[in-house]
């Protein structure tokens, strides 16, 4: 059953209840007064919820003419395409990166599935394409205008190469999609979310700080709420990020194999959270919204593409000598 969490008079936090289980993905509804919008929609196995979540938010779909997405993993846009077929009024606005992978969702679908497996129709339901004249693209400070309302488009690639946040200077808050990282509610941890294909460790350490700058005084997260410890929040996503990584490289480096780094990380992550929460459903909830094998994963190419990009530099630059 899907609850809502009103932040301010324009902004509405509804928990989608992913698989069950509250508190790990959400969607914010923004209502500008003569215009709404939402921004994320979360997967389309979560669409129910979405929708009983706007009716207790006091909301029709029809109403909804923008649906503002941080980038195209399926638990932040995957139920887009069915979402505007069904209520086409609506425009999806996403980074231009991305853009075509909602035109033509199948080559997503696929890098998902090679994660996902079996698990990709129980997790995330299907993924429907929409037409290009109902995506709107954008590139890096586009402000959307919502009714009397404005967000900036804030590109934070990092978590992923066209991931943007979206940044309410009249209330100082920003939603962060991933790039603040994943923490749930009532629990003092930040947990880094690292898919593979496209995490870059740098680019992310440099999102961080256009997050930083833009001194917000609240972080609205996809997963999962608000959050108004700022610097805090911020600074404990970058040492994690971080450190995970020099887990997962020592592991490697060991010899360990990828079920061996997966279990590695997963003790050492859960020793991590346990010591800063009693909550009971911790574990399920963390690992819901963003799986140690995913993490592992994503670590393991970013640090094969760093390997291979300072190879071909070596070899280039004997062949220049």
């Amino acid at each position: 059953m899907a609850g809502v969490l009103r932040i301010d008079d324009s902004i509405h936090l509804i928990d989608l209840d992913f698989q069950g289980v509250p508190g790990v993905i959400g969607a914010y509804l923004i209502d500008g007064g003569d215009e709404k919008a939402l921004v994320e929609i979360g997967p389309t196995s979560t669409l129910d919820s979405l929708l009983t979540g706007l009716t207790e938010a006091g909301t029709a779909p029809e109403e909804i003419g923008k649906i503002l997405v941080t980038h195209i993993h399926l638990d932040h846009a995957g139920g887009a395409g069915t979402f505007i077929r069904r209520f086409p009024q609506a425009r999806l606005y996403v980074h231009e990166v991305g853009a075509s992978h909602m035109v033509d969702p199948l080559k997503l679908w696929h890098s998902a599935s090679r994660i996902y497996g079996d698990m990709m129709e129980p997790l995330w339901g299907s993924i429907e394409p929409i037409p290009a004249d109902k995506i709107v693209s954008m590139g890096d400070n586009v402000s959307i205008q919502v009714g009397r309302l404005a967000l900036t488009a804030v590109y934070t690639p990092g978590h992923a190469s066209h991931h943007v946040a979206y940044h309410d200077a009249d209330r100082d808050v920003v939603l962060t999609g991933d790039v603040a990282a994943v923490r749930l509610q009532g629990v003092g941890y930040v947990r880094p979310p690292t898919p593979p294909p496209d995490i870059d460790l740098e680019a992310w350490d440099r999102s961080l700080d256009r997050l930083r700058d833009l001194r917000p005084r609240r972080l609205l997260l996809t997963h999962f709420g608000p959050f108004d410890d700022v610097a805090h929040h911020l600074d404990a996503a970058q040492q994690r990020l971080h450190a995970w990584a020099d887990v997962v490289r020592r592991a490697e480096e060991s010899g360990q194999g990828r079920p061996e780094i997966v279990d590695n990380l997963m003790l050492h992550g859960n020793r991590e959270l346990m010591a800063v929460t009693t909550r009971a459903d911790a574990l399920q909830a963390y690992e819901l919204a963003t799986p140690y094998g995913m993490t592992v994963d994503g670590y393991l190419r970013y640090f094969r593409k760093a390997a291979a990009a300072s190879e071909g530099a070596k070899t280039a630059s004997k062949s220049q000598s």
